[in-house]
């Protein structure tokens, strides 16, 4: 969430940078600059009146001991009228500040002075390339690969819960717990401490993060117990450090959590979600840093350097985007998406995102810190990244390593996986 100070001072700079996110804010931001200037007139008047009526009632004991009994019985009756007016005030406060708070959640973060113009996917910058690309003579798509290999029961998965809940199965299952391994030993070595986080939230969690008020419907909803399933272990581990005060020698803050990822995908069809293309629950290894403002961008390089390693390790071809306004998220100020190629299906996967939110996210979670020997508090900036989201990584891993005598497993592996090959 932008703060309101932001907004008072930039306006023109809110409403100019939103536009590159095709996010026309001159509306809301004209009421939101209004509703706050009506509100501290409100205040004011509402101190006023408070005023006027604790003097009022430290006049009363010594008007009855003088025995201005009259007067004292009038300053009473003021008094009363005065309660009244500010019991009215404060009700018009409260409304106002809830009028203010949802405008406030409804602009999204400022894209970063980096981001290119876009509408869309399209658009998006291609800012790297690596890995060689597989030379094979008529690809088996990684959907008929899992039948032929018996790695996932996608109808079994349907019998107990529906589309998009897929079954892993003997080496399909010892490949996902492989990747899941591996991912979080390579943050580890990196520096991030290892978190297991709950897999649903409460109400406050997906505020603080952004994902509550759900625009999209992406959202599992647990409507008894008013709680959601995560739809990525970014929303428990960055709430860690909801209502938290840090201090500047503690950053970077720096953790990583496996975790099942719950998305509706409410929308989704066609060509594009067969398989493992598109799930309702899957399995990825999230990292995540809190990070003081002066350094969060050279964190972010950091961790999609981190990312870059992995899908290097892995023998993928993999390619780095830029995303434009048009396909930046609500909550991000600089995304870069990750990509590797499927052979079979010719085209590219995104398997990771990697974000900077800088203050949108810690404005929400009220997540502060020191300078030290300062008394005033700043907002920190926040920082996730995919590394990495398992199911189209089995796809690529499936799809180009395959060979007449089966599928070779990348030799990062091999010591997780206890096997060379999947035959």
């Amino acid at each position: 969430m932008l703060t309101l100070r932001y907004i008072q001072d930039f306006k023109e700079d809110v409403i100019n940078r939103l536009k590159v996110k095709r996010f026309d804010a001159s509306e809301i931001v004209e009421k939101i600059i209004n509703l706050d200037n009506n509100r501290k007139e409100t205040q004011i008047e509402s101190e006023s009146l408070q005023a006027e009526m604790n003097a009022l009632s430290k006049k009363i004991g010594g008007l009855f001991k003088e025995g201005k009994v009259e007067e004292a019985n009038q300053a009473k009756a003021r008094t009363g009228e005065l309660k009244d007016q500010i019991k009215q005030y404060s009700t018009k406060l409260d409304n106002t500040e809830k009028e203010l708070q949802d405008l406030l959640v409804q602009l999204p973060n400022l894209p970063h002075t980096s981001v290119p113009e876009g509408k869309g996917e399209e658009d998006n910058e291609v800012v790297k390339t690596g890995g060689a690309m597989p030379e094979l003579i008529n690809p088996v798509p990684h959907w008929d690969l899992i039948r032929k290999y018996d790695l996932i029961d996608f109808e079994l998965g349907i019998k107990i819960s529906g589309a998009g809940f897929p079954v892993y199965k003997g080496q399909g299952a010892r490949l996902q717990r492989a990747l899941i391994n591996f991912f979080l030993d390579e943050a580890v070595k990196a520096g991030f401490q290892e978190v297991l986080p709950p897999l649903v939230v409460n109400e406050d969690s997906g505020f603080g993060t952004g994902q509550l008020p759900d625009k999209e419907g992406q959202m599992y909803h647990v409507s008894a117990d008013n709680l959601y399933l995560i739809p990525t272990a970014e929303v428990p581990v960055t709430n860690l450090y909801r209502n938290v005060i840090l201090k500047s020698s503690d950053f970077p803050v720096k953790n990583c959590a496996y975790s099942a990822c719950f998305r509706r995908e409410a929308g989704s069809w066609g060509k594009d979600v067969r398989g493992l293309n598109r799930l309702h629950q899957f399995d990825k290894v999230e990292i995540v840093q809190i990070s003081h403002p002066d350094k969060s961008y050279q964190l972010l390089d950091s961790m999609v350097a981190h990312v870059q390693s992995l899908v290097d390790k892995l023998g993928l071809p993999w390619r780095i985007l830029r995303l434009c306004g048009g396909d930046l998220s609500f909550t991000s100020a600089l995304t870069f998406d990750f990509e590797v190629y499927s052979a079979a299906q010719e085209r590219w996967l995104e398997v990771s995102s990697v974000s900077n939110f800088e203050s949108f996210q810690a404005n929400r979670l009220k997540l502060r810190f020191k300078e030290d020997g300062e008394k005033k508090t700043q907002l920190a900036h926040t920082l996730n990244g995919s590394a990495l989201a398992l199911p189209r990584i089995v796809a690529a891993i499936l799809e180009n390593n395959q060979t007449p005598e089966g599928i070779k497993i990348p030799d990062v592996l091999v010591p997780y996986t206890g096997f060379e090959w999947i035959k």
